[in-house]
Parts: C-alpha cells; structure tokens; sequence
C-alpha cells in the first residue's frame, strides 16, 4: 500500500491538536485536547506537561482511527508548538516544576529591570524583546527568588523538549523554539554565553540546536504502540507555530504576512536573514539557518471576544455572538476599545496594560461593545503590522488563521483596516499543515519549503472597501492618539 499521508501535531496554548493530511494538503481528520490551566497565584499561569504529553500521544493515536487510514500509510510526522515555555527537569527526565507558559507574568519585576539597565543590548544580540514571556526573564526571577525546582534542574526544557524527550530520550530544540528563549544568538546559531551567565546556567543545562528538518527516529516501542505508529516511522523535529503557522498559509515571500487570531494573535512576515528593530516593537526569530520571522504578537485576540461574551451573558454560539456587530456601521457610532485586557506584548510590551473602552454613550447597545472590541483587536494587530512596514515593508497580500477566521464581518474588517487583500485557507489548521510540510521536506518527499504554495486550499480573497478603507484611516489616527495617552497612566 502506497504511503500518502502525514501527521502535523501543534502543541498551542489552550489544546493540542493533531492533524492528518494527504500530501496535497487536504485535511483528513483532526483530533483536539484541551489543555488545563493553573493559576496559583496572580499573574501566574502554569501547566502540567506530564498531562500536554499524554494529550499528545492519544490526539496521534485518534486523529489515525478517525482518519481510518493504516500505520503503514503515514510517510511522516511534524511537530508545531507553542514559543516560550519553561519547566526545571530532573536527571532521570522527569519535570520537578510545572511549566510556566508564556502567559505567567511573575517575572515583571525582572523584565524591568533588565529593560532600564542592559535590555537593548541583549534584545540587539538576540530579537527576542526583554518580558516576562520569555525563558531567560522567567530564568531571571527563579534565581532571584531561589526557586527550588531551579537549584535543583538538572535541564531547562519547553514543553515541546520535554515531549521530545520522553519519546525519544534526546534534549533537541529548533532554531525558532531556541530563538524564542531570549538565549540564542541568532547570527551564531548558538547560546549566547553571556546570557548563560545572567540566568546563572550552564550550557549543558539547554538542548543541542537542530534544524526544523532534524530526523528523529527509534522512537520508544510502548509510545509508538499508543500512537498506533511503526516504531520506525520518522519524526521531524519541526519549528515553533509562529513560524510554521506562516509557512502552512503560504505567506513566505516579500510584501505576504500572516495574522493568527485565536485565544492571543500576532502579525508575521518571513524574511531572509535578520532584521532586528532598535524600537524593540517586534520580535525577530530564526526558522532556517538563513530565514527569519520578523512580527509581534498580541496577548489579546479571541480571549477579549471571550470575555465580553462572557461579561454580558451572552447565551448563543460565539457566531452568533460575533454576527450581532453587524447591525453597526464603521466606527461603533464612536466608542473604542483599547484590547488590553491581558496586558500587552506588541506594540506595548507592558505587562501591566489594561484594557479601555472610550467614548461609552448611552445610546450604545450589546452589538456596539461586540464591533468596537472587533476594531480594537484589529486596530492593535494593525498598529503591530506599521513597525514590520520599516524592515518588510506594506504588505500587499494577508494570510489569515486561527479561530477568528471563520468569522466573515472580522474577516472584511481586517481587508478594510489595512488596506490590502484578505486570503483564507479552506483549512484552519495552519501551524500543523506547516508543521506536516517540514516533515515532507525533512524526508526528502518535497524538495523546498517554497513548493507548499501549490497545497495550500485557498478560499476566495476579501477584497477591501474602500470606503471603510477611508473611514477606518480617521478613526485609527485618534484609537493611535488614545493608545499614547493612556499608555502613560500604565
């Protein structure tokens, strides 16, 4: 039986999914998991990583059941995760800390100080912007506070290395997961040793630095039995979601960039080698040894939506939710909204920033408050979007993912707020489809990366109207002139 499908798993924040293909990028089945959060105290966000693995292995074993397809059928596996978790492991391998996701901001008080003292120099050496997001600022606050799972970490893992580790018994990372640290030099490909000695670490603590096209292979016998694969069916090691999740919607060439919107968001653009701002507004991380990502990420996508759907009471679907904006022009009769709920990465880079709605008038109803949050998420992906126009420049055509994108009105709102046309894959499975295609390249079955443009189902563009196009500019600049004046109250 000829061999014509591969598995793409993405490990995301709030579940993990696994996703079957056929080479021609045709979604199979797609099993999902969701993932628990802990919150033991303010700001702090963790999970279980013995629990993300164990979702893993049984998302493979039932998105093969569900496709109906045999074991000797699968050509290959990939590997999509989420950037800048951290958990303290033992020798033996096993996690002595929870994981602490990019969400935990407790290391605020060292993300500060680092900013007022040797930030710029550090954010220069590596494009990964100084917060508490990041495994060197959470490093930080563990050796200051004396964390005992740190004092005694025999290794510093993401959730993805952990994974890889308990299936393989190899510590491995990709240059993107390794770029997203805030250790990696990506002009070296190496850690940095300087940033060791800040995190009081040693090298031998971190995994050995792969390409995303790194083979694994001898996969342990009783994981391959759960999954339902041959035990020698390769693995690769695959990249972090930003990266993929632009390489599965086909936005790798000059003047395409990608939105993702789902629980957070983020604008990316590919680019060919590294483009660092000296703003620090956004985050440039490696994907090949000679590709980049330049872009920023929102904490405050869907999860807005969430709230309001939530505060409100809203009963129906989250499309019906969504479609009640429809009943309001451009502009929510002129109430804003600033989305930062979850305080704020790009553009902001503040933890601390909270969320505004500005111009309430009483005769503002459910469906202004929905259209104004759309705006705002919009407003801020776009305000993210003119900091890559420096280094990328305006982008002439949008790929779009994530939960959001099945909603056509958010959809036209993105195409008119920025101007430019709007593509949407038939499958919402971007990060796992670029995850599937690495593994492809990795076993030589596709010869590059670019050749995933021809498999990619693509939807009709949104075309932006430019009336709206028009309005929106207006009522950008003052969202631009609100967003200053209350950043200084933060």
């Amino acid at each position: 039986m000829s061999k014509e499908f591969v598995i793409g798993i993405d490990i995301g924040t709030t579940s993990v999914k696994a996703c079957v293909f056929n080479i021609n990028g045709d979604l199979i089945s797609e099993v999902e998991k969701m993932n628990t959060f802990h919150y033991p105290q303010q700001g702090w966000v963790e999970q279980d990583p013995v629990e993300i693995e164990r979702s893993a292995v049984l998302a493979v074993r039932e998105a093969i059941d569900k496709a109906a397809i045999g074991k000797d059928e699968i050509l290959s596996i990939g590997f999509s995760a989420a950037m800048h978790s951290l958990i303290c492991v033992n020798k033996q391998g096993k996690p002595i800390s929870p994981a602490l996701i990019w969400a935990d901001g407790r290391s605020y008080a060292q993300a500060e100080t680092v900013l007022e003292t040797i930030g710029q120099s550090i954010y220069l050496k590596t494009g990964t912007p100084i917060h508490p997001m990041t495994p060197l600022v959470k490093l930080l606050w563990m050796k200051e506070t004396n964390y005992d799972p740190y004092l005694q970490a025999a290794y510093f893992l993401s959730i993805k290395e952990y994974i890889l580790l308990c299936w393989y018994n190899q510590r491995v990372i990709d240059y993107s997961m390794a770029s997203a640290t805030g250790l990696f030099n990506p002009s070296t490909l190496e850690w940095e040793p300087e940033l060791l000695v800040l995190a009081g670490i040693e090298k031998e603590q971190l995994s050995e630095i792969v390409p995303p096209t790194k083979l694994m292979t001898g996969i342990k016998k009783d994981i391959a039995e759960e999954m339902g694969i041959e035990p020698d069916m390769p693995f690769v090691v695959g990249a972090a979601d930003g990266q993929l999740a632009n390489l599965g919607i086909g936005a790798i060439l000059p003047g395409e960039a990608a939105v993702s919107v789902g629980t957070s968001g983020a604008i990316r653009q590919m680019i060919k080698g590294i483009q660092i701002d000296e703003l620090q507004q956004t985050f440039c991380y490696s994907f090949t040894a000679d590709t980049s990502i330049i872009g920023g990420p929102t904490n405050n996508g869907g999860i807005a939506l969430q709230w309001l759907k939530e505060l409100v009471n809203h009963q129906g679907s989250f499309e019906e939710f969504l479609a009640e904006a429809e009943k309001v022009d451009p502009g929510a009769e002129g109430l804003y909204f600033l989305p930062y709920l979850n305080g704020e990465r790009a553009p902001l880079w503040n933890q601390r920033a909270k969320g505004n709605f500005y111009g309430v008038s009483i005769t503002h109803k459910r469906e202004h408050f929905v259209r104004a949050v759309l705006e705002g998420i919009t407003f801020n992906l776009y305000q993210i979007g003119k900091a890559l126009e420096n280094m990328a420049g305006s982008p002439q055509k949008i790929y779009v993912n994530g939960g959001l994108a099945r909603s056509p009105l958010w959809l036209q709102i993105m195409a008119d707020i920025f101007e430019a046309e709007i593509y949407v894959s038939s499958s919402h499975h971007s990060a796992a489809w670029g995850a599937a295609w690495t593994a492809l390249v990795g076993i030589g079955t596709v010869q590059s990366f670019e050749d995933i443009k021809k498999n990619i189902p693509m939807g009709k563009a949104i075309l932006p109207n430019k009336e709206n196009s028009e309005f929106y500019k207006v009522i950008y600049e003052k969202y631009e002139k609100l967003v200053k004046t209350i950043v200084k109250h933060f």
